[in-house]
């Protein structure tokens, strides 16, 4: 029982190649749809993150303040929330850095509110537009 070399040809036909240049074309369009608006996705993250972070601080700045009075010093600064010797208990259990790794910058009196917590955005310099943009808790 012996197969036709005819049959065997018919049998192992592939793709054309006007077949797959339209798969990659039709690929390449997707590509050029979809991934500016995935690239874009870890910035939002942060931004988002920040803004939580930032949202969570001012809580505990007003718990702060309804047990002492009044909100920590600029020169306490932020560290005032973690700090057990304050003798009313612990405000956060950690201070967080902003998501791209600095400090949270604290000022006692605002300019925005009575105090302000903010992140120096992407660039880490006051100021900037998009990513670099400050995130405070007037933003929020």
């Amino acid at each position: 029982m012996r197969q036709s070399s005819s049959y065997l040809c018919s049998a192992q036909r592939g793709f054309s190649l006007i077949e797959i240049m339209v798969v990659v074309v039709i690929m390449s369009v997707l590509a050029a749809l979809i991934v500016p608006n995935v690239m874009n996705r870890p910035d939002q993250a942060r931004m988002v993150a920040a803004r939580q972070d930032i949202a969570t601080m001012m809580q505990a700045l007003k718990l702060y303040r309804l047990d002492h009075g009044q909100y920590p010093v600029a020169q306490q600064g932020l560290s005032a929330l973690t700090d057990q010797a304050q003798g009313r208990g612990v405000y956060l259990d950690r201070l967080p850095n902003d998501p791209w790794g600095n400090p949270y910058q604290y000022l006692n009196p605002g300019v925005h509110g009575e105090v302000d917590v903010f992140s120096y955005g992407a660039d880490g310099r006051a100021g900037g537009d998009g990513n670099d943009a400050d995130i405070g808790s007037w933003t929020l």
